[in-house]
């Protein structure tokens, strides 16, 4: 059995470019201004469990496409999502508002927890439902803040 997802490698590696490109330019880094430690860690829980499950395949879960139309379908559907991210991240690299960070929250969100269910996934399913609803909380709470608008 094959333990590594070399598409969700690849999906993985490709969303942490433009996220890389913004740390080198922003070397401030990201400045949480909305605490809230039991969303924080739930957030963190959920975002290692997507980023591990899309890349590893542990040997007691099911994984895997059910035919060559869905591997398509997973195919198409994660290249146009990582593709609106990085297309976002370009329109809106130097901008910061609701709709860049709720963009690239939400799209990520989906990625994790579509791949889940179109593999089968349960462990990235169960991060997915972890890690979204937390990360598109603190990155629109902090944007909120961060803009000034209450």
């Amino acid at each position: 059995m094959n333990y590594i997802n070399i598409y969700g490698f690849i999906i993985i590696i490709v969303m942490m470019i433009p996220n890389l490109i913004y740390a080198k330019k922003h070397p401030e880094g990201f400045i949480n201004l909305w605490q809230n430690k039991a969303v924080e860690i739930f957030e963190q829980i959920g975002r290692i469990g997507c980023y591990g499950f899309m890349c590893v395949i542990l040997p007691w879960f099911k994984f895997g496409v059910k035919s060559d139309e869905a591997l398509v379908i997973y195919l198409i559907a994660n290249g146009i999502l990582l593709a609106t991210y990085c297309f976002i991240w370009i329109i809106c690299f130097n901008k910061n508002s609701i709709f860049r960070c709720l963009a690239l929250s939400i799209i990520p969100s989906v990625l994790f927890l579509l791949s889940g269910i179109l593999s089968g996934y349960l462990p990235l399913i169960i991060s997915a439902i972890i890690f979204d609803p937390c990360h598109i909380l603190i990155s629109y709470k902090n944007t909120k803040l961060e803009c000034g608008s209450h």
